[in-house]
């Protein structure tokens, strides 16, 4: 091996070395919610992670269209300093796959959540629900809205919360718009970048079969928890240290 092509060897192995480094030292976290709920519910899960380091951002969707709530947290990922581990719960999943796709982001994170391809949408992932399968208690919509059932909420959304907390996440809904419902995908990010997917076998929102069947298809790491649809508010724990996996990189 003559001196040039030694050189230019080395400096591609450092440059591997270095990209490989870089990929797994993501700071910074930007959380995204769901349907019916605001980002107040990431609470316990962003004490963690900051405890441990992390710069993490709260996205506030007004989950009045896809395209207004990718715009809000594309935004988000604007603001941050460097690489992004993207999460999203439920709903948010769908807004992660289609902003995803920003140079920034290097890995995301499904939680209990929509990973849909492209030209779907959480609409027509819901559209025909296995025979058996728990039918969300969603109310008909009202000027373009929907909410759910106050008295059914905690057992299909918050089974494992605690009654009073529950309680007020069901009193504190926040109406999601038909149109956020609808918004398909153009290209999912998922196609492009690691991804991660919490799975909770207690939900009563999204299937898990369903859960299961959008992990593999996003060839997702996948850790499965006995929790509600509602795991970050439950088991904060298991939702931070999935984050973490993937800000390391660690499948």
């Amino acid at each position: 091996m003559n001196l040039k092509t030694l050189v230019l060897a080395t400096a591609a192995a450092l440059s591997v070395g270095t990209t490989a480094h870089a990929a797994s030292a993501a700071k910074n976290v930007v959380l995204v919610h769901g349907g019916f709920v605001d980002g107040s519910g990431w609470q316990k899960v962003y004490n963690i992670l900051k405890k441990d380091g992390y710069n993490v951002t709260v996205v506030q969707n007004p989950t009045t269209s896809l395209a207004d709530d990718v715009a809000v947290t594309k935004r988000a990922i604007a603001q941050q300093d460097g690489p992004v581990v993207l999460v999203g719960h439920s709903y948010g999943g769908a807004v992660i796959s289609e902003a995803g796709t920003d140079p920034k982001v290097q890995s995301l994170v499904y939680i209990a959540a929509f990973a849909p391809d492209q030209g779907e949408s959480v609409q027509t992932l819901i559209a025909n629900p296995p025979a058996g399968a728990p039918v969300p208690p969603i109310l008909p919509p009202q000027d373009g809205f929907l909410m759910l059932d106050r008295a059914k909420f905690a057992a299909a959304f918050a089974g494992d919360v605690n009654t009073d907390e529950a309680k007020f996440m069901a009193d504190s809904q926040v109406p999601w718009g038909v149109n956020a419902l609808g918004g398909t995908i153009t290209v999912p990010a998922w196609k492009s970048k690691p991804s991660w997917y919490l799975v909770t076998t207690q939900d009563r929102m999204i299937p898990p079969p369903a859960q299961r069947s959008m992990a593999k298809r996003a060839g997702a790491a996948v850790t499965e928890v006995a929790g509600s649809h509602a795991i970050y508010v439950s088991q904060p724990q298991a939702v931070a240290k999935m984050i973490e996996q993937a800000a390391n990189g660690k499948k």
